[in-house]
């Protein structure tokens, strides 16, 4: 049929209808017209967009929590009123039980001496922060209150020898180490030789930031935190403790628990590195440390920077996780022999600078120090 001219119709919401038709097919074509392009546009484009956010990730992830978190306060504070006003359960009127209208001389919260007395954060610190020296300080009962070493305190401060003056202002780092300003042609494998540490443990702080998070590339003039790092002049005179080997694997121990592998402890359990590091050759066996069901594998994904691992449930609370390896083994569901069953082999996948197998042990969903359970 064909379509009408709005100007051959004699009434005027003919005419009208007939417009406004129009103009709604010609609008949706348009409409078409352009989603199309800009899909074609975006498809084009998008693998450029992706890279961008991939390298630029580990620089600007802690800004764009920071503007998220701004932003849902923001919200809150507009919407509270109006959440408040239209229900009345959430207003502080309304949280007051008619126990406490009837007796207002009774509290819920007990208020003590000492409500406005500052204690020191134990929580995770992210950066160095400036200490003032109080009376009766020292260099030992400071390094014991923010749980690093001396030779951390002297080497951040320059201090050579014991003496504190009250009112000084001391660095303090957030573990025991070095704190480094990044330098052109430094990797974290440099600098690990520089400290004299293990490349592995600067990957593992949290608080580490890399303009590309898988392959540890450094932005000179970044600050990083150096783990277990020692000052270069006192390397010749400084004594560390004696590596330690261990002898897996092993048979199960009274605690239930079996060396995965035989090899080098080359990181230990800490706030920010929930289990132990041993090293060995890539392809080298790593048996069940207990026996259980495997209750989950990761196999060809990143998984958070573990890489191929392997959980393995006792089935009382005990969850055992191996991380970083080459191949899998088992499968999930598959029972397991503490000390015998081999899961997998040692390799370099996930979050890794060497080869070496990461063991972790939960109790009831809490990480706990797997050495308790070893020795």
């Amino acid at each position: 049929m064909l379509k009408r001219h709005p100007f051959l119709a004699k009434n005027p919401i003919d005419k009208f209808l007939i417009q406004f038709s129009q103009f709604t097919e010609f609008f949706s074509i348009y409409n078409k017209h352009k989603v199309i392009s800009f899909s074609i546009y975006f498809e084009k484009n998008k693998n450029m967009l992706v890279k961008f956010f991939m390298i630029k990730r580990g620089r600007y992830n802690r800004p764009f929590l920071h503007i998220s978190a701004m932003a849902l306060l923001g919200i809150g504070i507009i919407f509270s009123p109006l959440i408040a006003g239209t229900y009345p359960v959430f207003s502080q009127a309304s949280s007051t039980s008619p126990e406490l209208e009837a007796n207002p001389q009774k509290q819920s919260i007990i208020v003590g001496d000492n409500v406005f007395s500052t204690d020191i954060s134990q929580k995770p610190r992210d950066k160095v922060i400036t200490y003032t020296v109080q009376k009766g300080d020292t260099l030992s009962s400071i390094a014991r209150k923010f749980g690093i070493s001396v030779e951390t305190i002297r080497w951040e401060n320059d201090i050579a020898g014991d003496n504190l003056t009250v009112g000084d202002d001391l660095m303090i780092l957030p573990v025991t180490g070095i704190s480094y300003k990044v330098a052109s042609g430094d990797t974290i494998y440099t600098i690990a030789k520089k400290f004299d540490t293990e490349p592995q443990k600067i990957v593992d702080f949290p608080f580490n930031d890399f303009a590309n998070p898988e392959t540890f590339s450094l932005v000179i003039g970044q600050n990083l935190i150096v783990p277990d790092g020692v000052k270069p002049s006192e390397q010749p005179t400084f004594v560390r403790p004696r590596p330690v080997f261990v002898q897996g694997p092993s048979s199960v121990s009274s605690a239930g628990f079996a060396w995965p592998i035989r090899g080098g402890l080359s990181q230990y359990f800490s706030w920010y590195h929930p289990g132990i590091d041993i090293t060995s050759p890539v392809g080298t066996p790593i048996v069940a440390a207990t026996g259980g069901t495997v209750s989950n594998i990761s196999s060809g994904t990143w998984d958070g920077g573990y890489g191929n691992s392997v959980y393995i449930n006792m089935g009382d609370g005990h969850v055992t996780h191996y991380a970083h390896m080459a191949e899998i083994y088992v499968s999930p569901g598959q029972s397991v022999t503490g000390g015998r069953t081999v899961i997998g082999t040692v390799g370099m996948t996930g979050r890794t600078t060497g080869a070496h197998v990461h063991f972790e042990i939960s109790q009831n969903g809490v990480f706990v120090n797997p050495l308790g359970f070893l020795q």
